[in-house]
């Protein structure tokens, strides 16, 4: 499934100011936050709606509603918190956890560290979010941990991607969508994302 790239120049030109490396903490984390909001839109373009019956000042109408329960939104700790506040304000309702995942010293994997998913996991269309997607492993094994929950649907949110990093969750989750800012170049040696924006993580929390 290829990346769905959300060409908005609202989304594009925030970008720039995120990539840019004059950008401080306070800046990144409201621009972060604002894309997070169009990215979140993209992403929940097609989701399934309920329908149920209201009562207008004139008659009663059946018109489309949030389902129950409501989908749910995933991020990846830490950097993904920087894109809750897109979910939070998009979609009414929503339900939100984390996965929390350092690199294993040993093995050089992922390892989780902290895990808490909402209830329901089966009944909910989720959205996983993470600002960056570079070789893939955080937000595979995150994946990987989701899947077992069986939700309706999946779909990774990012601002960046490499390459690499595509081919890796396409294919360890071929049924999982990746809607993204940005499909960049390539990974360098220390695997960051080129021309990327660094590290999303320390930009967002000045560390």
């Amino acid at each position: 499934m290829q990346p769905v790239i959300v060409n908005h120049p609202f989304v594009q030109t925030r970008l720039t100011v995120l990539r840019d490396k004059r950008t401080g903490t306070d800046t990144f984390r409201r621009v972060l936050g604002e894309v997070s909001t169009f990215l979140v839109y993209e992403a929940t373009r097609d989701m399934p709606v309920a329908e149920c019956t209201v009562e207008t000042p004139l008659e009663p109408v059946t018109a489309p509603c949030m389902p129950d329960p409501a989908p749910a939104v995933v991020s990846i700790l830490r950097a993904g918190n920087g894109l809750l506040e897109g979910a939070v304000q998009v979609i009414p309702g929503v339900a939100v956890g984390f996965v929390g995942l350092e690199r294993d010293e040993e093995t050089h994997e992922p390892r989780e560290y902290y895990g808490k998913l909402p209830d329901r996991m089966a009944e909910r269309h989720v959205l996983v979010v993470d600002p960056m997607l570079a070789t893939g492993g955080s937000a595979v094994a995150a994946l990987d941990r989701i899947a077992r929950e069986t939700p309706l649907s999946i779909t990774f949110v990012c601002l960046v991607a490499a390459p690499e990093g595509v081919a890796r969750l396409r294919e360890a989750h071929p049924d999982v969508r990746v809607v993204t800012a940005s499909v960049d170049r390539e990974l360098n040696a220390s695997a960051y994302i080129l021309p990327g924006l660094g590290d999303a993580g320390d930009r967002l929390y000045g560390t």
